[in-house]
């Protein structure tokens, strides 16, 4: 018998900003571990080249599916749209 994939736990989705300013958008279980591993060069070959890389924006979730979602919605947005949500962020975070 099959082992069922784990798909309940806590999941992050979030935003990085790049060195020249773009943003990269991703997801993962291990926010920390993964941004090390950005900005030491083994992550997305998106990145290459645009180190180190910055959080900007973390927003953690129970559902594997919800956080793929939302992934690919904030991957859709423009850039101003994205500057804007990491705006909102930040001043959510500097109220708490």
């Amino acid at each position: 018998m099959r082992e069922k994939i784990k798909r309940r736990d806590k999941y992050f989705v979030y935003i990085l900003q790049c060195k020249d300013g773009t943003y990269y958008t991703g997801y993962t279980n291990d926010l920390d571990a993964r941004i090390k591993l950005h900005n030491s060069g083994h992550g997305a070959k998106y990145l290459r080249g645009k180190l180190p890389v910055r959080l900007v924006y973390a927003k953690e979730y129970n559902y594997f599916k919800r956080a793929v979602n939302k992934e690919r919605a904030i991957k859709k947005l423009t850039h101003k749209q994205k500057q804007e949500l990491v705006r909102i962020y930040e001043r959510c975070r500097e109220a708490n």
